[in-house]
């Protein structure tokens, strides 16, 4: 794990025991950056849910990883959360409730869903950096 007020980098099984790590690596993360209470719950709540789609869609049937990164600009900090599965793709039979990415929308300035390097996907979220 590498958390520093430059950037974050973690990867981990994607694991439901493991979503907890990655939501303590983000808080940290986030406080070294004197983030705002408001702003550290919402970001806090949207890598949680991003991580519990990957353990919860991304690999079916098979194990795999899931990686949580953190970058920080002047106004904004980025999280990116991501796998290497199956990729994005809407489903009759999801084991969700599907009210996830909508969640993250709602909480993050903004949301981009994109297909990672490693085959699987990535969710992009921008929230502002506003100190505490």
């Amino acid at each position: 794990m590498n958390v520093g007020a430059l950037g974050l980098e973690l990867t981990v099984a994607a694991t439901s025991e493991n979503v907890p790590l990655l939501r303590h690596a983000t808080r940290a993360y986030l406080e070294d950056l004197g983030i705002d209470e408001a702003t550290l719950n919402d970001a806090l709540l949207a890598v949680t849910e991003a991580c519990s789609n990957v353990v919860r869609h991304a690999y079916q049937d098979t194990e795999g990883k899931m990686t949580l990164s953190g970058s920080a600009a002047d106004n904004h900090v980025s999280l990116v959360v991501g796998d290497g599965g199956r990729g994005f793709t809407p489903r009759i039979d999801s084991p969700g409730l599907g009210i996830g990415i909508p969640l993250i929308s709602a909480l993050a300035e903004s949301v981009e869903i994109r297909a990672s390097a490693a085959g699987g996907t990535e969710v992009a979220m921008t929230f502002p950096r506003r100190a505490a």
